[in-house]
């Protein structure tokens, strides 16, 4: 199956819904999410965005080779980037000077030249595991 048309595994689908929900608690918002024309890339865009209620647009200089952040996202806010590695770790270097390797479903964020935070997708999933403190019926 060509790489383009290459759709989420269920651990893809898993890690990119607690992506969505864990940023949901996390009271982050955010104002688009560009996302790689890949159908992976895009469906994990869809998941991950669905509870924080986020437009997604098709970004086709996102889809795995290297792009200029600051120039995607000049103008358009608080933006969630989907796409491919290496070329996000590479960018994680470029923005912060950083040395990490994002992960599949992994999640940066950079302000201002600054790594504030790096998950991968294991923490993400903590943060978005049901509050065990609060009663289910």
């Amino acid at each position: 199956m060509p790489d383009d048309t290459r759709p989420l595994t269920e651990r893809g689908i898993e890690q990119a819904e607690a992506a969505g929900r864990a940023l949901s608690r996390l009271g982050e918002r955010i104002d688009i999410c560009l996302c790689s024309p890949k159908l992976r890339a895009v469906q994990t865009a869809e998941r991950a965005c669905d509870p924080l209620g986020v437009e997604i647009r098709i970004e086709p200089a996102l889809a795995g080779e290297p792009f200029d952040a600051n120039e995607l996202t000049d103008g358009l806010g608080t933006v969630l980037l989907v796409g491919h590695d290496p070329s996000f770790s590479l960018q994680l270097h470029d923005l912060t000077g950083t040395q990490a390797r994002m992960k599949k479903g992994g999640l940066a964020a950079i302000s201002k030249g600054e790594l504030i935070v790096l998950l991968r997708p294991a923490e993400l999933a903590a943060i978005a595991a049901p509050d065990p403190a609060v009663a289910t019926t």
